[in-house]
This record gives C-alpha cells, structure tokens and sequence, in this order.
C-alpha cells in the first residue's frame, strides 16, 4: 500500500475520514490501526499550525522604559525646522508593542520644563498623522521611530528664540518610566529649538510611533 504526505489540513481531514470509514466496513486490525495513525498525524500537523502562529499585537504587552534603548538619530535643520527621529530600541528578549505619542519633556539648561505638543503634521520628517495610530510590535533588536522638530526661527514680533531644550525626558507610550538624553542636534549643529509661535505658543512637538519606512532617510 502507497501513501502520500497530505499537507493541505482540510486534504489531511478528508484522509482520515475516508480510511476511518474503510476500517468500519473492512473491520481489520491493519486498516484501523492505519486510520488511527492518520488521524492522529492530522490533529498533529493542525496543532503544529496553530502553535507556529505569531502573537496578535492585542496579546503582546506594550513595552516599557525598561524594555527600550531610547536614542534620537537623524538629526538636521529642513524648510524652517530642526530635528530628528526618536528611536526606541526593543533592548529585551520578548516582543513589545508600541502605539501612539510618546510623552517627551524639554528641558533647559535652567531647569525650565515645556512638554512637547502632539504634532499633527511636520515638514521635517514630512510626516501626517493618520488615525488610528499604527500599532508596531517590537522582536528584540527592533526599532520603532518618533519624529522630534521645532520651528527654527522666530515667529510674529519675536527677535530671538527662548533658551534652546538641552535635553529631552523621554517616556514611551502608556509607561510613566522615563530616561533623559541630549537634545543636541549633530546635523543641525544646535540644541532642540525652543522657539514659539505669534501667540507664544512653544512649537517643538513630537509624532506618533511609527515605522522608519515611513520616513525619510
């Protein structure tokens, strides 16, 4: 008797049910035993499947400040602004998740603290906000992105900018831990801009997380 391996779990099911039947009308030791081999190697190969699958992002734990090496790369002066993409580094052995505005505040050389607004839209970066908020997960050693920027020169009646952030507390989405980097910009030769809009508003803001795809570079 010849067999073939049936890889298609709906072809496998067939199989086993066709042999099944073949056992109860020639009620034999050898094909019974053949249909219970079958069957099994089918509930087999269907559970393989179903334990290969990879974890939905709803059952993947978002990732803490714990979990994540925070840097900012990328960093220039473009069309009026000056910043950079915040990069958040999977630095753990499990999947995480990641989904919405990080919490970023910037800070002065003089202590002076301004939470950065969420942007919806930046020319550095050329990124717009869609809804909802992509939702990334994370292997180890996978990065999911934020763009930082500030306008780069006065606005309305202003001659000079306020004091630029020297540093950044950064907090990834849905976590209260923080870490506080440079805010120095190596491409654009400066610190993150400070500077507010005709109404005095600060501009310097942040995107969602998002993938490096989506962005130039």
């Amino acid at each position: 008797m010849r067999f073939q391996v049936v890889s298609d779990p709906r072809a496998r099911s067939a199989a086993c049910r066709g042999l099944t039947r073949a056992a109860a009308r020639g009620r034999t030791a050898t094909v019974s035993v053949l249909a219970a081999v079958a069957c099994g190697l089918v509930m087999t190969a269907c559970g393989s499947q179903n334990s290969a699958s990879s974890p939905s992002a709803a059952s993947t734990s978002a990732c803490v400040t714990s979990q994540l090496k925070i840097s900012i790369i990328n960093t220039s002066a473009l069309a009026g602004q000056a910043g950079g993409y915040l990069k958040f580094t999977n630095n753990s052995h499990t999947l995480c998740r990641m989904s919405g505005w990080p919490v970023v505040i910037g800070l002065t050389a003089t202590g002076g603290t301004t939470r950065l607004r969420h942007l919806q839209s930046t020319m550095f970066g050329a990124w717009h906000y869609a809804a909802p908020p992509p939702v990334l997960t994370l292997r180890p050693g996978d990065s999911a992105y934020a763009v930082v920027a500030a306008d780069a020169h006065p606005a309305g009646g202003n001659t000079r900018c306020p004091a630029p952030y020297v540093r950044l507390r950064v907090s990834p989405p849905a976590d209260s831990g923080n870490v506080t980097i440079s805010a120095w910009l190596p491409g654009a030769a400066s610190y993150l801009p400070a500077c507010t809009s005709a109404n005095g508003s600060p501009t310097a803001g942040t995107s969602t997380i998002t993938a490096l795809s989506s962005l130039p570079h």
